[in-house]
């Protein structure tokens, strides 16, 4: 079995929101001002080792015992952000998709019922004490959801090519708070006018209720994580999925259908392809 280092980040795609550090209650914002001045603040595939690391031990520890103390930094215009991990409550929000995910003897293999019962008791009682509670980072399997590239443009498109051993390429999206929100209510508005209510209007709608509960300072980052592993180079540097969205959605608004299908299909078959490659041999 390799070692959990070597491992690289699974095929996982992320939308965060990082918010500045007045959007957080004391004690837990000076914790995160004295964080935010490291030197050393840990990366993604930081976080995905110490996760797998608790999937090792028999029996594996699906969520962690304790939440995490970490969080992505990030500086906007000046103003410092914080994404705050969460991995045990994501953990819990995770564990309970998986019977969507895998077929019940897989699932059984992998997390024997009488672990997930008690990872589930244990989120029950949590969720008592906290209500309230959300997550900073949303993550989605072998694809970029198409509601999330309705968030942004294509001039906030980043892509970095991989630069030599070791060094990933990367494909992100940031953008400020006030601009997804505004986005979002723009899109659903279109969409409600021209077509019937559907699976994409449905995920707009819980995405924009998701982004109300942060501060109005922060950004939003679409961030393709782990799907870099798996396209190359050259589709990467061609993927234009947020500009693909917006012409689609514009073409509706127009009211050319012909348009608006011609986009449609172009992302359709980018993200059918993707995920084909999840069942690969």
């Amino acid at each position: 079995m390799p070692a959990v280092s070597s491992l690289l980040v699974p095929y996982t795609s992320y939308l965060r929101v990082y918010e500045p550090l007045a959007a957080f209650p004391e004690p837990e914002r000076d914790h995160w001002t004295r964080y935010a001045r490291r030197a050393d603040t840990p990366t993604a595939q930081d976080e995905l080792r110490r996760s797998l690391a608790d999937l090792l031990p028999t029996p594996p520890m699906p969520v962690p015992v304790h939440e995490s103390a970490d969080a992505f930094v990030a500086e906007v215009d000046g103003v410092v952000c914080v994404c705050p991990w969460r991995t045990r409550l994501r953990g819990w929000l995770a564990l309970a998709e998986l019977p969507e995910l895998l077929p019940p003897p897989v699932l059984d293999a992998a997390l024997p019922p009488v672990v997930r019962a008690q990872a589930a008791a244990d989120f029950e009682r949590w969720r008592q004490d906290n209500p309230d509670a959300r997550p900073w980072i949303r993550a989605s399997l072998w694809q970029v959801p198409v509601r999330w590239f309705a968030l942004f443009t294509d001039e906030e498109r980043e892509y970095v090519a991989p630069g030599g051993p070791g060094k990933a390429p990367v494909l992100r999206y940031r953008t400020p708070m006030v601009q997804a929100r505004r986005r979002v209510a723009r899109v659903l508005r279109t969409l409600r006018e021209s077509t019937d209510e559907g699976p994409l209007t449905e995920g707009l709608v819980d995405v924009g209720r998701w982004l109300e509960e942060f501060h109005p300072r922060s950004m939003v980052e679409l961030d393709y994580g782990g799907l870099v592993h798996v396209l190359s180079g050259d589709l990467l540097a061609a993927d234009r999925s947020a500009a693909d969205v917006a012409e689609g959605i514009a073409a509706l608004r127009a009211g050319d259908g012909e348009r608006a299908g011609a986009a449609y299909e172009r992302l359709a078959i980018r993200w059918r392809e993707v995920r084909n490659r999840q069942l690969a041999n």
